[in-house]
């Protein structure tokens, strides 16, 4: 009766409502070689004509009329797709189309910045055992072996590796999935640069000289490890639904397993055959499906992490062999079991978890044999079954039943010496790729994937498939539907929502992501899995069966909630809000390709997240000048810059550039081809003063403060495509104000800390008042103890009269660019 009220209450909702229109785009952005298409999505019939203009000066840049599309399965009247493609300059940008506007979205290389560590983020944040986000230890009592002929009862020592989701079962099946994935990442990424070094081996913060992603890879493997301990013995799974007891944070784990509340959990033993665990019996039929995973996972593993673990990759890559001849000797899959509930994963398939295994050995160079393996396995699954099938509502599907949702193994022999191989599994990669694009028709957001019950985790499979097929082969022809593919992971969906907690960082308005997640941190603490790929839009039928009375509250997307699929920023909705660890870490490969394009620029950040080094590799200084209405220095530097032919960076306020005794100045720095950029129109406060930093404007106020500083900026000749480096006023702000203004298309910069320069601001008549000399002396010190490799050095070009005129730093600039040239820096300005 109560999803019958639900339903009932949603569809009276909708009704009531005005018919509405929207216009959905990718929140992160585009990159400028994209493929770029909003979707304009409405309840009644519109026209499809769209106007683009930049967000900075609010001026048209390109017009056009979109291609029609059927929106009648999501339950509306218009769908259009608008291709901007052949807009290609970096910059903020937004729609206009059947009277409503889009977000504010970027185009840009660097606009997934960032997006690697988010994802890592979450990993870190479901570790179990040690869990550095909580900094708490859990389940130490782990675990006490079932199903085991002799063993059951008996003691096993596995703590370790991820929770599952929000649940805290611990799978075999997901856990050496996420590890291939995330080594796979790393192993195959055409610049590693985009993971980074942030966080030490127990996941907290600290470099250790160790990639995050491998210290995550090596956290999986650690537990991994445990699971099999020894030859053909094997464990698949940590606890079982008797764990949906009720959100409570990991280190508060109270349940009673039959150890004593908290005091250890049951870990399955893989026997090959169906296991019974209360009244639900699994599907067992063999042990290829998961020992193959131990082989696969193990082999790439070992690869990664050899140069920083060379003893433990040899001990598993040791067991490889073993897992792998286990594997041929019992043939079939093996599923978890459950004890209350019949929602366990129901893996049907293994073959393809044998040719992955194979050929991973293949390509790590073990011989053609692996390849031979490989292939014979490969052929018994040419398409991933769910590409394949589809399963619409109303047809019977088990729970993860066709798992690994993408088949890395075909990818590898698609990238095999032997022709006809290469050929052979090429076409495989096409074939399941025109199954989704054909079931996609005339959808407006060409989304062909099936609403299974984490159908993000297939979005995320399919997108990842089109970017290898494209590497592999060259072809453009799914070019569009893999840019649609992501593009409805980062808000181009018909909820407009990103599916990723946390991200884009920039919470620009008319921005969503989910806020609401079925996640114990939220509800206890009232944090944000930031990182987490959620489960992402359910069949509306299987959300009724599953889930149709989980919802805490109204539903604000009620109106898009009347067709095919449905999806709610709701804690109680754990059938399409749940953020998944094997889904966020199947993420990662397809996130370092798009990363990867906006690393031309080596820069370091600071803690909000602005740019405080730039090319640190490189024995550069970038001299940086901040001004508001007095610029009285403005001359002396000017002729000390020619003097040295050397050029500096300028950032601006909308009241220095007013200023009429300014103009003369202003004018010669841009003719001499100095940078000149922004820094507020009104030298306004973005946040406090605290160490809180409360941010003290709304996104919209910023907004209009830089627009009409840029637009000052303008009567001077400079563009905004040429003054994208932009110093907040006071050099103060927080990571809100800095991801909003990332949103408008600017790259925040800022002094680099410790140089001590910033100070020469200060008058006699303040308590921390700096004379010339000792941050000359400072800066020096800081030059010879951390060196000044692109560095930001910020001196002031306006000073206080009260400040003596031999104290102002900006007289002794020639003498610091003398003595850093014989230090062999040079200056310029920035790229």
């Amino acid at each position: 009766m109560r999803r019958l009220f639900f339903l009932a209450t949603a569809l009276l909702m909708a009704l009531q409502l005005p018919a509405q229109t929207w216009v959905r785009v990718n929140l992160a952005g585009y990159l400028p070689d994209d493929c770029k298409v909003a979707v304009l999505i409405s309840q009644e019939s519109v026209e499809g004509s769209f106007v683009v203009f930049d967000a900075m000066t609010d001026r048209q840049v390109l017009a056009g009329t979109g291609h029609a599309a059927d929106a009648s399965k999501w339950a509306l009247k218009s769908g259009w797709r608008l291709d901007f493609s052949e807009l290609t300059a970096p910059g903020s940008y937004y729609i206009e189309a059947a009277g409503v506007k889009s977000p504010v979205f970027r185009i840009g290389l660097d606009v997934y910045e960032g997006l690697t560590d988010c994802l890592l983020t979450y990993m870190r944040q479901q570790r179990c055992g040690d869990n550095p986000y909580n900094d708490h230890l859990c389940h130490q009592h782990d675990g006490y072996i079932v199903e085991h002929p002799t063993r059951t009862g008996e003691h096993i020592d596995v703590t370790g590796g991820w929770h599952d989701a929000t649940d805290y079962l611990q799978y075999t099946t997901t856990s050496a999935t996420a590890i291939y994935q995330m080594a796979f990442a790393w192993q195959y990424a055409k610049d590693r640069s985009v993971f980074g070094d942030h966080f030490d081996a127990t996941g907290r913060p600290g470099a250790n000289g160790i990639p995050d992603i491998l210290d995550e890879v090596k956290w999986g493997l650690d537990w991994l490890d445990k699971m099999n301990p020894a030859p053909r013995e094997m464990y698949n799974q940590i606890a079982d639904d008797r764990d949906h007891a009720g959100m409570r944070l990991p280190y508060r784990d109270s349940v009673d397993y039959g150890y004593g509340p908290g005091l250890g959990r049951p870990v399955y033993f893989v026997t090959g055959k169906p296991q019974i665990a209360g009244k639900k019996v699994n599907r067992t039929t063999g042990v290829s499906s998961i020992a193959a995973k131990f082989a696969s996972s193990f082999a790439l593993g070992a690869e990664v992490i050899r140069p920083w673990y060379p003893e433990f990759a040899a001990k598993i890559e040791g067991k490889v062999q073993d897992a792998w001849d286990f594997a041929l000797e019992v043939p079939g899959n093996t599923q978890t079991a459950c004890v209350v509930s019949p929602y366990f994963y129901e893996e049907d398939t293994w073959v393809d978890d044998l040719e992955l295994a194979a050929a991973t050995q293949y390509a790590l160079g073990k011989g053609a044999e692996w390849q031979r393996q490989a292939a014979y396995w490969g052929e018994m699954e040419p398409v991933s079954p769910w590409m394949e099938r589809g399963r619409g509502p109303g047809k019977e599907y088990h729970h993860y039943q066709w798992y690994p949702f993408i088949n890395l193994g075909h990818w590898l022999l698609a990238k095999s010496d032997d022709e006809a191989v290469r050929t052979e599994f090429t076409a495989y990669l096409r074939e399941g790729l025109n199954d989704l694009q054909a079931r996609a028709g005339d959808d407006p957001f060409l989304h062909g994937v099936p609403y299974l019950w984490c159908s993000n985790n297939l979005t995320s499979s399919a997108v990842t498939q089109a970017l290898l097929y494209a590497q592999a082969t060259g072809d453009p022809s799914f070019r569009e539907m893999e840019a649609a593919l992501r593009d409805w992971l980062f808000g181009c969906n018909p909820w407009g929502t990103s599916m990723i907690c946390g991200w884009p960082e920039a919470q620009m308005p008319g921005f969503d992501t989910p806020t609401d997640p079925h996640s114990s941190y939220v509800k206890m603490n009232g944090d944000l899995p930031v990182g987490g790929l959620i489960d992402g839009p359910i069949y509306n039928a299987l959300f009724l069966e599953r889930a149709g009375d989980a919802l805490t509250r109204d539903d604000p997307f009620a109106a898009l909630n009347q067709g095919l699929a449905v999806y709610h920023d709701d804690i109680g909705d754990y059938s399409s809000n749940e953020p998944t660890m094997d889904g966020t870490a199947g993420l990662l490969a397809y996130a370092a390709s798009l990363e990867a394009q906006g690393l031309a620029i080596k820069t370091e950040k600071d803690r909000y997240g602005a740019i405080v080094r730039v090319h640190p590799d490189e024995k550069v200084v970038y001299l940086c000048f901040t001004a508001d209405v007095n610029f009285n220095g403005a001359e002396t530097i000017l002729k000390t810059l020619q003097k040295q032919k050397v050029k500096g960076n300028f950032f601006l306020t909308g009241n220095c550039l007013r200023h009429i005794p300014n103009r003369n100045v202003i004018r010669h720095i841009v003719a001499e081809g100095h940078y000149v950029g922004g820094h507020s129109d009104g030298h306004v406060l973005y946040c406090d003063w605290g160490t809180e930093r409360p941010s003290l404007m709304s996104a919209d106020s910023i907004m209009a403060d830089v627009k009409a500083n840029y637009a000052e900026l303008a009567r001077f000749g400079v563009q905004r495509q040429d003054a994208r480096w932009f110093l907040p006023p006071y050099e103060h702000y927080d990571a809100r104000s800095v991801n909003i203004l990332r949103g408008m298309g600017l790259k925040v910069v800022n002094y680099t800390p410790g140089i001590g320069t910033p100070a020469d601001y200060t008058i006699p008549s303040m308590d921390n008042y700096k004379k010339a000399q000792p941050l000359i002396d400072g800066l020096w010190k800081f030059e010879k103890e951390q060196g000044l490799s692109g560095a930001l050095l910020l001196i002031h070009p306006g000073i206080d009269e009260s400040r003596p005129e031999k104290e102002r730093l900006y007289n002794r600039l020639d003498e610091i660019i003398r003595h850093l040239k014989k230090k062999g820096y040079r200056f310029d300005r920035l790229p």
